[in-house]
Parts: structure tokens; C-alpha cells; sequence
């Protein structure tokens, strides 16, 4: 039987053992749990990987605990504005949208980019008119509303702050207020029967983001990336420094052209280059061989892997 995998992420950042209640780690456990268990089923009835990211980024974009889809982030007008991207590695085709409101599923609405029209990249009122064309699913301003995303918008509000992600204590201070960061993008990445590699980005952005601000997710080569003859890609980390390092096409390269393991060329990235920089957060990586890596510099990634000889769900280090 063929290697087949899957990977998932929900966020890298400021995120320690200390900081979370056995309740809220159980939550956010279980959610990580059916999305990969989702996804990698459609893997094991010999399904695509592009099926595969897009069903468990979407079972993470409908869960409030990470900022996408459903639990995005507040902008400083007090809106929900999200990004998001996949890849198809057996023809690099993409698709990617940005700064969109009010569409259930970002992640849906990218792949319909890159499938259903002859753009790789669709933004705001543009790609929203186009995911009505295709009447795709919207919501209302209160399905993305939440008393924990308002208050952490009111901190940064107060604080004239933009907070990279949620608050992830219990007593209503900021992340950045204490020196911490954390990073809520949701992505996935996966290996299928016919050795097709996928990736797949969703965010909701920076807390109180200003002038129409876009990081690393919706970025093809930044955020998100995948080529059959390498690896796939899905980031999660401070965007502008992802951007500015090219992430995820570099892992893919330092593979195709230097032939390090998909492990050396993960390490190379994200613990020297990026520290480099100050660049923190993580990613998930599979290589054509089904290999799967995870690497972070932060204190945690909610992340996860399955494959048929193993699973693993895990938050800290």
C-alpha cells in the first residue's frame, strides 16, 4: 500500500501548559482530533489531497477556537476579514483569496479560484461577488462575533495595538500586553494514493488590523505551497516576516536544489533562518515520500499528523 498523510495546524505562538485549562486543552484536543480524522479518512478511501486539506481546514474554520472562518479575529473597524489559499502539487495550479467578509468557508472559496476561474488570487468586494456567483455559503456579521474576539479587540483598541492572535489567558489582558504572541491561522497538508501533494491556509488576520493588512496565508510561496516533485506547505507565524523569507516555496527549494530531507530543509527555515530575523511561528510540512514534519520556534503549535503507522495530536513543545 502507498504512503498517504496528512498534517494539521491551528496556530504557533506564545502557547504554554500553564495557560490553558484542562477544559479549554480538551477543546481544543477534540477539535484538532476531527479535523484530522476527517481529513485523513477521505485519504484512506483513496480520496484526494486536495479534498483532504480543503474537508479539515473547513472542519477548522467552522470551530470558535481558531481564529478563521468562524472565530475570526475583529479588524480595528470592528469587521471580520479574512484571507486564505490552497495548492494542488500535481499541476502547482492555486488558488487565494484576501480581505474577504461574511463567506462561511475562505478555504472553499479559494480552491473555487483556482478551479472555476483563470485567476490564482482574488480580493474584498471582487472575490466575494465572485463566491455569490457561485453561490457559495455567506453568514451574517454575528455567526463571526464573539464575547472573547470583542474583548481582545477592546485591549488592543485601548492599548492602540495589532495583536497577532487571541488572548490565550483567562484574565482579559492582551497577548502582546504580556509578551506573548500567538498565531491563529489554521492549514493542513497531504499526500494521497496517487502521489499528489496539497496545502491549504485560513486566517482571520491581526486583532484590530488597519489599512486593508494581509500576511503570509494567502500568499502563494509565502504561507502556502506544494509541488508534487517536493513537498507541501501550509505556515503559521508572524506574516510579514514569513513574506519577506518566502517560506514555503524556500523549503520546496532547498529540496529540489540543494537535496536536503525534508527535516534539514524544515530546520534550515524555521530555526535559522526565521530566528535570524525574529521571525516566530511555525509550520506543517509532507514530502512526496509521505515524510511529515511540524518544526515551530515558538512555545507551542496546536498541531497534528496521521498516517497509517501513526497519529499525533499535540500542543506544546
Amino acid at each position: 500500500m502507498k504512503k498517504v498523510g496528512i498534517a494539521i495546524h491551528g496556530g504557533a505562538g506564545t502557547i504554554l501548559r500553564s495557560s490553558l485549562t484542562p477544559e479549554k486543552e480538551k477543546q481544543y484536543t477534540s477539535a484538532l482530533r476531527e479535523a484530522l480524522t476527517l481529513g485523513y479518512d477521505i485519504l484512506a478511501r483513496g480520496g484526494s489531497a486536495l479534498d483532504a486539506v480543503e474537508t479539515a481546514i473547513k472542519s477548522l474554520e467552522d470551530c470558535p477556537l481558531f481564529n478563521a472562518g468562524h472565530g475570526s479575529v475583529y479588524n480595528s473597524v470592528g469587521k471580520h476579514e479574512m484571507d486564505a489559499s490552497i495548492m494542488w502539487g500535481k499541476d502547482i495550479s492555486a488558488g487565494a483569496v484576501a480581505l474577504i467578509r461574511n463567506v462561511k468557508n475562505p478555504i472553499e472559496l479559494a480552491r473555487a479560484v483556482m478551479e472555476k476561474s483563470e485567476h490564482v488570487f482574488l480580493c474584498a468586494d471582487g472575490a466575494e461577488e465572485f463566491a455569490r456567483q457561485l453561490k457559495l455559503r455567506f453568514e451574517p456579521d454575528a455567526y463571526f462575533d464573539s464575547d472573547m474576539r470583542f474583548a481582545q479587540w477592546q485591549e488592543a483598541i485601548k492599548s492602540s495595538g495589532t495583536f497577532l492572535d487571541h488572548n490565550i489567558q483567562s484574565n482579559g489582558k492582551a497577548p502582546e500586553a504580556l509578551g506573548e504572541k500567538k498565531f491563529g491561522t489554521v492549514g493542513a497538508v497531504a499526500l494521497d494514493l496517487n502521489g499528489n501533494l496539497a496545502a491549504g491556509t485560513s486566517t482571520g488576520g491581526m486583532t484590530n488590523k488597519k489599512f486593508g493588512r494581509v500576511g503570509d496565508s494567502p500568499i502563494i510561496g509565502a504561507g502556502t505551497y506544494a509541488n508534487n516533485n517536493t513537498c507541501a506547505i501550509s505556515c503559521t507565524g508572524h506574516g510579514e516576516l514569513f513574506i519577506r523569507s518566502v517560506v514555503a516555496h524556500d523549503i520546496s527549494c532547498l529540496i529540489e536544489y540543494k537535496n536536503l530531507t525534508l527535516e534539514q530543509a524544515c530546520n534550515e527555515v524555521v530555526m535559522k533562518k526565521l530566528v535570524a530575523i525574529n521571525g516566530e511561528g511555525g509550520l506543517i510540512a509532507i514530502d512526496k515520500n509521505g515524510n511529515i514534519e511540524m518544526p515551530f520556534n515558538s512555545e507551542g503549535m496546536y498541531r497534528g499528523m496521521k498516517n497509517r503507522d501513526s497519529e499525533l495530536i499535540a500542543i506544546y513543545k
